[in-house]
């Protein structure tokens, strides 16, 4: 039976040569990406910046209306198409989105390292991203097996076989499919196939390719319940990443903890965070997380 851990974890990411959270305050963060400096809103940064003076190539300035919307600021010039990063041995593209967003996630740079780690001296793993977004994610399991990647925007997806691209790794075994997550992942139940790792990364509202509805706290029980059962003993993980809810890191684990009861391993929970550069770096928390793991 899995055991659920209660006390929290802080998954903590630190910069890396072509990303760091340079500095954050009064409800923005400054970052740099690659060459350039962005400011975008961040309400979790309730403190005051450490640094004076922020110049940024951009920043995003938000809506007024609690449902988003917003707006990129250039003071100078930013190339519209995307410029190139790189995590570790994974290249890939940066690009101001109209979501506020640059193309990838910094924070889930440990949770990459989670899960290779977690896959280690397991020939050929068959891994399943859901929500699977720019790719990212995708590339950096695909080093350890055959990766099937799942999103509902064909302009994500698309923007992920190019990642692929850029990093040299169209020959690896990655299925690219524009799909709605959950629809997709009882197909794969009813085809009585297993993984040996999820991650799943759902968005609080979202809509299929053929405009079905999602809404994170009516479908994630189901989905992650049909994940369960594409995953056995054998398997080694499930991450669950869940952003902008008012939710705790608890109830994400409770959650896991009822539908693993049958499996070996232990559940845990808790934040995703961003350390600023520099001597003396707060954490910035981004997300909340509950994992499942197993070491074999």
């Amino acid at each position: 039976m899995a055991t659920l851990v209660d006390t929290p974890l802080l998954l903590a990411g630190e910069a890396w040569a072509d990303y760091g959270l340079v500095d954050s305050g009064n409800g923005r963060k400054l970052e740099r990406y690659g060459p350039y400096r962005f400011i975008r809103p961040e309400p979790q940064a309730m403190w005051s910046p450490r640094l004076p003076d922020w110049q940024a190539a951009g920043e995003f300035v938000p809506g007024s209306d609690e449902d988003g919307g917003g707006r990129w600021q250039f003071d100078a010039p930013v190339p519209p198409a995307g410029w190139p990063l790189a995590w570790n041995d994974v290249r890939f593209t940066a690009q101001c989105t109209p979501f506020r967003h640059l193309g990838f996630f910094p924070d889930m740079a440990p949770v990459w390292e989670w899960m290779r780690g977690q896959l280690a001296g397991k020939a050929d793993a068959q891994t399943l991203n859901l929500f699977g977004y720019t790719g990212v994610g995708t590339l950096a399991l695909s080093e350890c097996g055959p990766v099937t990647h799942v999103d509902a925007s064909k302009k994500s997806v698309a923007q992920a076989r190019e990642n692929a691209a850029v990093s040299d790794t169209t020959e690896r075994p990655v299925r690219w499919l524009v799909d709605d997550a959950a629809k997709f992942t009882a197909r794969e139940v009813r085809r009585e196939r297993r993984y040996d790792g999820i991650i799943l990364d759902p968005p609080k509202f979202g809509r299929g390719p053929d405009g079905e509805v999602w809404r994170l706290e009516d479908g994630l029980p189901g989905l992650v319940s049909d994940c369960r059962r594409l995953l056995d003993a054998d398997s080694r993980f499930l991450f669950l990443t869940v952003y902008a809810v008012r939710m705790s890191s608890l109830a994400l684990g409770g959650l896991l903890a009822e539908v693993f009861a049958d499996l070996p391993g232990t559940i845990e929970h808790g934040d995703l965070a961003m350390r600023e550069e520099g001597e003396g770096g707060r954490l910035l928390p981004t997300a909340i997380f509950a994992r499942w793991s197993n070491p074999g």
